[in-house]
């Protein structure tokens, strides 16, 4: 079966799907058991792929009429969906791949309701040719795909989707939370629903329940039976509405989600229920349909309102950039505009007390910005003419004049937002083992449930039923399905809120595996501030010559190194046909003559020259002959003898690897206690040692913030990237610092630890509690109403322990145990 448009018998007028007549030209077909047939509408070619794809083939066997046509708004839907096919509009939202001929998006799916879900979406769109990558972030109602636009159409996508019951649209922060809201308040509606006819169905089955045999006249328990039966009917229909369209959805789809269970549950026992009140003979179960409507509805909402809570950062993110911003005209005049008509290069006021509507650099003013949105510290920092300024931050004290750089979709915390995505969306290996576990324990437990029933056919076929519906509610799978997601969600919320951005899910399990942490020097244990502290001259040459020489060369890096020349930089002076030598130094022409700036063996390899003192020494020369040496000074980052003290404690061994020279790695290593260190180390030679320590059975933590760093973030288990890290390094790390505390590295393994933690202890609560309430159901020990309950509280158990991270409180080292402390309310 292909979804490929492949030619069709001229011949053939009607419709495969619906009969109609098929226009002339109609490109729209499917391909069922190797022949192909014409479709006559975008509709019916959505409703006939959906049906083959799913399994379902052989409905055009055996079917004996012909379906409706679909009606008009399905076509509408099409031509909807073509309209997102459209480069301008796509360029709003449509992102390139590096290094790559793929693009991706992110859009915002409504009527996602668990992981089940999640599996279906993700199932169908990888199944499309031309669809490399697609993940659900299920907290937040996401899905990121990535294509190939040669081919297949975005269109195609959404198309497929809403063919599956999945409607979908390019996400947008302010649409997608109106579409959350509405979906809470429905949530909200139909508890309410719930809650109200329980109540009202136990008041008349107390009666029943509680009378002694001749107490309550026949006509009476009529009565009763029919009132419950009215008020028992609003919440089958709209209150387990969800239940029962998940799980027609499973049904379709042959996909068995933990709905299937609860809708057969809730639906057999409501048209038992009303059979025996019809027919005046058989069992009353409407207070138990009503009860487990009632507590599932709450498990659910009590969870979802806790995963939104902890992902709450990553939602509040997508909304930091305010909405309107205040330009500066050319005539010195103020303009309000809308924050996304920004470009780089406009001059921006903001005021005390207004949010930072872009990336950029501060021209005039001085003020305190408070940052905690985005790095997770409190305490407002200042910022001067000449500083950086990341959009969503706040301004405390004065006014301030800024030029963007980066705006809209180019600012910072769009890219953090895209991070998020790509880290919800993923889902570790423990979590695939709980989503794995939950669809085969369905299975397993409907065919229990066949078994038990039959059984209690031959026992008692009067205790039949609701021994059946027993089983079915309190083996439900939901703690199960709920055992990891919870976790990762509030695990990720507690990261976010520290300044630590996760971009990949697996980052938390193998961060709580660590054996060993390898920092970087320049840029990760230090500030990456250098300065210029010295100049030694070769032979009376002229000292600011070789500082212009050397800015010269310079110019155009990003390492820390280049920043401690730009003071001297002249823009009449320009170096041509420039190179870096990782880990070694950069070459260039200046007037004719080549120049080179590093380490000595590079700068001029036919002397042997040491340098003149201890630190940090660069050594300039012009065409193979020395002229100045340089002396560099870079700061040590406050806590990082705190974070090294720390992690040691904590049973984690430190190694520092540097391209540094010996002098300058051997001083910080004796200042910081670090035993195991490594100078003049090439990328190459980072990434030797790496390998040498995983094959000896460790798992590696890197932490850096360079360019030359990226292979070697690439090969450590887990790799972090400074806050202050190049955009390639902070895309290959599995995790980035949006704080400048190190000590944060410590936090991080500790959350991971407690993460992980937490869900083995979530699926080892749910499958004890599963195997162990099973045969109490069995054996008829368990009324359906306990049942409930029991389902409810076990989804509930697994919730609240998740929720424990949201008061992770880390012990310090000195504390008897080294573990994080979890602190209850």
């Amino acid at each position: 079966m292909s979804h490929e448009t492949a030619a069709v018998d001229p011949a053939v007028t009607d419709c495969y799907h619906c009969g109609s007549q098929v226009p002339a030209g109609a490109p729209w077909s499917i391909t069922v058991d190797d022949s192909t047939h014409s479709l006559c509408c975008p509709g019916c070619e959505a409703v006939a792929h959906a049906i083959v794809d799913g399994g379902l083939a052989s409905y055009y066997r055996f079917r004996t009429e012909l379906p409706e046509r679909p009606d008009e708004r399905q076509a509408v839907k099409a031509e909807t969906w073509a309209v997102f096919d459209d480069p301008g509009l796509q360029r709003q939202f449509v992102h390139a791949e590096a290094d790559s001929d793929r693009v991706y998006a992110t859009l915002a799916v409504d009527g996602i309701t668990c992981a089940a879900c999640a599996w279906l979406i993700e199932h169908r769109l990888n199944a499309l040719e031309g669809v490399t990558s697609s993940a659900v972030n299920l907290s937040h109602h996401r899905v990121r795909v990535a294509w190939d636009p040669a081919q297949v159409e975005l269109s195609r996508i959404l198309a497929e989707m809403a063919a599956i019951g999945y409607s979908a649209q390019p996400y947008e922060p302010d649409a997608a939370q109106q579409r959350l809201q509405f979906e809470e308040r429905m949530n909200i509606r139909r508890l309410i629903v719930a809650a109200v006819g329980m109540a009202q169905v136990m008041m008349f089955s107390i009666p029943i329940y509680m009378a002694a045999p001749g107490e309550i006249s026949e006509d009476f328990y009529a009565l009763f039976h029919w009132l419950s039966f009215a008020l028992a009917t609003p919440v089958v229909f709209f209150s387990a509405m969800p239940f029962f369209r998940n799980a027609l959805r499973c049904l379709r789809t042959r996909v068995l989600g933990m709905d299937l269970p609860v809708s057969i549950a809730i639906g057999g026992a409501y048209l038992a229920s009303g059979y025996a009140v019809i027919a005046d003979t058989g069992e009353v179960y409407f207070d138990s349909v009503a009860m487990f409507t009632f507590f599932l509805l709450f498990g659910r909402y009590v969870e979802a309102r806790a995963r939104r809570r902890s992902g709450h950062t990553g939602n509040a993110l997508a909304g930091a950039l305010p909405l309107s911003a205040v330009r500066l005209e050319a005539n010195g005049e103020e303009r309000i505009l809308p924050a996304s008509e920004l470009h780089p290069g406009d001059r921006v006021v903001i005021k005390p007390g207004h949010g930072v509507p872009a990336d950029g650099i501060i021209e005039e003013g001085e003020s305190s910005l408070d940052e905690s949105m985005l790095t997770g510290e409190y305490l407002p920092v200042t910022r001067r003419v000449g500083d950086t300024v990341t959009g969503g931050s706040q301004n405390i004290e004065s006014p301030l004049v800024m030029r963007v750089t980066h705006a809209g979709k180019e600012a910072r915390v769009a890219s953090i937002v895209d991070l998020t995505d790509r880290a919800f969306a993923s889902r570790p290996r423990l979590a695939q083992l709980a989503s794995r576990m939950s669809h085969l324990f369905v299975l397993r437990l409907l065919v229990v449930t066949v078994c038990v029933t039959t059984a209690w056919w031959f026992i008692d076929p009067s205790r039949m039923l609701w021994v059946m519906l027993s089983v079915l509610v309190v083996t439900c799978p939901c703690a199960l399905a709920l055992a990891t997601p919870t976790a990762l969600t509030a695990g990720h919320g507690q990261l976010r809120r520290r300044g630590i951005l996760i971009t990949r899910a697996d980052a938390i399990e193998s961060l709580s595996q660590v054996d060993r942490v390898i920092f970087d020097k320049t840029g990760t244990l230090t500030l990456g501030e250098m300065q210029l502290v010295d100049t030694r001259t070769f032979e009376d040459f002229p000292a600011e010559r070789a500082c212009t020489v050397a800015a010269a060369l310079e110019a155009y890096s990003e390492h820390p190194i280049a920043r401690a020349f730009r003071p001297w930089r002249q823009a009449t002076v320009e170096a041509s046909e420039r190179s870096s030598r990782t880990g070694q130094g950069v070459e260039g022409v200046i007037d004719g003559t080549r120049w080179r700036l590093g380490r000595a063996d590079f700068a001029a390899p036919d002397q042997a020259l040491e340098a003149p003192g201890e630190g940090q020494w660069l050594l300039l020369s012009e065409s193979g002959q020395p002229r100045a040496w340089f002396a560099l000074r870079d700061r040590l980052r406050d806590d990082a003898g705190a974070t090294i003290s720390e992690l040691k404690a904590r049973g984690i061994q430190v190694e520092l690897l540097s391209g540094d020279t010996v002098d300058a790695v051997r001083s910080m290593a004796e200042r910081l206690g670090i035993d195991t260190w490594q100078a003049s180390a090439s990328p190459e030679d980072k990434l030797v040692r790496i390998r040498q320590c995983q094959e000896a059975g460790e798992k590696v933590a890197m932490i850096g913030d360079g360019i030359n760093d990226v292979p070697v973030l690439a090969g450590a288990d887990v790799s972090i990237a400074m806050n202050g890290a190049t955009d390639l390094a902070r895309t290959s790390a599995d995790a980035v610092l949006l704080s400048p505390r190190l000590l944060r590295i410590v936090e991080a393994t500790e959350i991971a630890r407690a993460t992980r933690r937490i869900m083995r202890q979530n699926m080892i609560w749910s499958v004890c509690y599963n195997f162990s309430a099973l045969p109490l159901a069995a054996i008829g020990i368990v009324p359906p109403w306990v049942a409930a309950l029991g389902m409810s509280g076990s989804s509930l158990v697994v919730v609240g322990n998740a929720l424990r991270l949201n008061r992770f409180r880390l012990r310090p080292s000195s504390a008897p145990s080294r573990d994080a402390q979890l602190v209850n309310a």
